[in-house]
């Protein structure tokens, strides 16, 4: 128990002395071009340091909370708002998907073309018709990823009420709370970290592991390039795969910051009575064409 509390104040000291120190360097850790900054970067990205200082700033934002709400609120309808703007903005992706295979089917059912060549402010962009076919994954990609927390704020997620439909609207934030906290956010972190290092894997060489120290990875940091994954399903398909890591990641992060608004406004609605119940939410509403005006 003692080693246990022990590691928790290290891991907390460690976490504070980061931060101080990123902010204090941070020209420093932005520099992508220094090979030991990278490497930095990585190691610290999907650290117990970084996890202490996440939980640290949602504890402080919820004891805040506890003493003025409409503060609380304030971080709530915050985060919404980003989700539903982030959401709103990617899911014109599905759109461009499907111009773009409409476009591919004439270009390559009509006219018979093999490339497509785009020049925007002279720089030229020459690839393949299969390319542009098979980036259309990409699209569907960002709307899986850059969606997921837009969707749950519009409460489109899929659920399975089989009990939580009955319950009182205390039994439901309770449970909202409880679900949270012990299985939404523990999944989530679980998914960044190893999302974080398979990304990193597929954009810099040497490869790095969760399991390497800052010591060893500073050693690889002296061999340190870029390597962008470009290996395509097909010779002619779309190459740039490191790109679905990436959305990955921050499909993982939006997500966190969504699940941390949820339980917020779970505690919320639960201290201010069914009154509060869909507070302040900005969800999407289809108005229904009156054909008698029509």
């Amino acid at each position: 128990m003692l080693e246990f509390l022990s590691w928790i104040v290290s891991t907390v000291g460690s976490a504070l002395y980061g931060l101080g120190w990123t902010i204090l360097n941070l020209g420093t850790v932005l520099n992508l071009s220094d090979a030991e900054s990278v490497y930095r970067l990585v190691f610290y990205g999907a650290s117990g340091e970084l996890l202490a200082l996440v939980l640290m700033l949602a504890l402080g934002l919820f004891i805040a909370g506890l003493f003025h709400r409409p503060f609380l609120w304030s971080v709530v309808q915050g985060i919404e708002g980003f989700s539903n703007g982030l959401g709103r903005f990617a899911a014109w992706a599905g759109l461009l998907m499907v111009l773009q295979q409409v476009l591919i089917v004439f270009l390559q059912s009509i006219f018979r073309v093999a490339d497509i060549s785009i020049g925007p402010f002279g720089l030229e962009f020459e690839k393949p018709l299969g390319w542009y076919a098979d980036g259309l994954k990409f699209y569907n990609a960002i709307v899986v990823c850059l969606c997921c927390a837009y969707t749950f704020v519009q409460g489109g997620h899929v659920r399975v009420d089989l009990f939580y439909a009955n319950w009182s609207h205390r039994g439901k934030r309770i449970a909202a709370m409880i679900g949270t906290a012990l299985f939404m956010l523990p999944a989530l972190f679980l998914t960044y970290f190893s999302a974080w290092f398979y990304m990193w894997r597929h954009l810099i060489k040497p490869n790095v592991s969760a399991t390497d120290t800052l010591d060893r990875m500073l050693a690889k940091a002296r061999a340190f390039n870029w390597s962008g994954e470009t290996i395509a399903a097909s010779p002619s398909g779309f190459n740039a795969y490191f790109l679905y890591k990436v959305l990955i990641v921050l499909f993982c992060v939006t997500m966190i910051l969504q699940a941390f608004a949820f339980f917020f406004r779970s505690w919320l609605e639960l201290q201010e009575g069914p009154d509060a119940a869909g507070k302040s939410l900005d969800r999407d509403v289809l108005t229904p064409v009156d054909e008698g005006a029509a």
